[in-house]
């Protein structure tokens, strides 16, 4: 069984959060509602540690 090393591993970990970034930039440009909005800010605290930082940026959360 194939082992990757760490870095392969956060190079993993960037790509797929900024295919979710995408998701989310797509949702936002739509108007979502706040529950939607809510959703979208837990999502992101659980995907990265720099959540707060784009939750105020995006205005997620008031």
């Amino acid at each position: 069984m194939p082992v990757i090393n760490e870095r392969h591993q956060e190079l993993k970990r960037r790509r797929h959060r900024k295919k979710v970034y995408a998701k989310f930039k797509a949702k936002l440009a739509k108007n979502p509602s706040n529950d939607e909005k809510r959703k979208m800010a837990g999502k992101l605290r659980k995907l990265t540690p720099a959540a707060e930082e784009l939750i105020q940026r995006w205005n997620l959360e008031s």
